[in-house]
């Protein structure tokens, strides 16, 4: 997530991440039963194990932060890309991989090549309309000799992209949804700005943004729901996953405001979607001590609030599908 002004709110706390994964990657934590379907998802069970392998996963030490252009980087891409294939995913085009340049005025490189990761699954219907779902997955790298992890910054939007595709590839969905984990969101949402700009279906056709940055530390068990002041035929929506969820899901930090940091529409990837006129939902947390610190790490995360929030997510996820096409109506696409 990129915040600009309460960087100062920090506070720290530091995490190891040890054991191996099916995979081949870094792992550890307790693994958990998989839950009870929410109410009013027509799917099987999220992975409730699952979903804590992948956040420990992509917020080990071995992935060195997921700083852009690096190799922990490369290493968390290949764990993604892993799971897509694992899921059942398709590619568009040759790849899963999408490159891009950027200029960081950083004093050692005048561009930089970041790589955005899309993968699509087909829905059963015709409509044509597309929804996204996305996650930017680089961080902070190291800095000062530390690891800044983020595990909820933002680990926890792809692990919970991760829960969304498995669940829609057990149960389709009506739509076709292309999964998007951005790359050097960090660096001014250059990834979704990318993809955007160059979209890998045509622009017109993607009907919904449904953002996910930061799911994983909330002491007061609340998740933002961010996007109604502009779109306020999404209401309906949120209020339908709200009442059966297990979380708090208001609405807000949407509204135009002279408070710097109360308005979040451009604050993370979604502000791309929004910005040519794609209507979005970004689901994330508020603030906390651990936010843009080395001690973001899995093993300071609310974990019970995370699996919940993610299993709000995946419930999103397939309301926003089912209702697609009022979606599209509503708002000229």
């Amino acid at each position: 997530m990129r915040y600009h002004a309460l960087l100062a709110t920090a506070a720290l706390a530091v995490f190891t991440i040890a054991c191996q994964s099916p995979l081949g990657f870094a792992a550890t934590g307790p693994a958990t039963a998989e839950s009870p379907p929410s109410p009013g998802v027509s799917a099987p069970a999220m992975d409730r194990a699952q979903l804590l392998e992948d956040l420990r996963i992509l917020a080990a030490d071995d992935m060195e932060g997921r700083l852009v252009a690096t190799a922990g980087s490369e290493r968390a891409r290949a764990y993604i890309i892993a799971r897509f294939e694992q899921i059942g995913l398709e590619p568009i085009g040759d790849s899963f991989e999408s490159t891009f340049e950027f200029g960081r005025p950083n004093g050692w490189s005048p561009t930089t090549t970041g790589t955005n990761i899309v993968a699509r699954l087909r829905g059963t219907g015709e409509s044509g309309r597309v929804m996204v779902v996305s996650a930017h997955y680089d961080h902070m790298g190291m800095r000062g000799g530390e690891i800044w992890n983020g595990a909820d910054d933002n680990a926890s939007g792809v692990a919970g992209l991760l829960a969304t595709a498995a669940s829609f590839a057990a149960a389709p969905p009506q739509h076709d949804i292309i999964f998007a984990a951005f790359d050097a969101e960090e660096h001014g949402l250059q990834g979704a700005e990318a993809f955007v700009a160059n979209p890998p279906v045509p622009l017109e056709t993607i009907t919904f943004n449904l953002n996910l940055d930061m799911l994983a530390m909330s002491q007061e068990r609340i998740l933002w729901a961010v996007g109604t002041y502009h779109y306020p035929f999404l209401i309906p929506i949120v209020d339908a996953v709200a009442a059966r969820s297990n979380v708090n899901l208001p609405m807000g930090f949407d509204e135009p405001s002279e408070d710097h940091g109360a308005d979040w529409t451009q604050a993370t990837d979604s502000g791309e979607f929004h910005a040519v006129g794609i209507p979005f939902i970004y689901l994330g947390v508020d603030y906390h001590p651990h936010y843009h610190e080395p001690t973001d790490t899995y093993e300071n995360m609310t974990l019970d609030f995370f699996q919940d929030a993610s299993e709000t997510v995946v419930d999103f996820a397939r309301e926003a599908d089912r209702q697609l096409d009022m979606i599209g109506e509503a708002s000229g696409r």
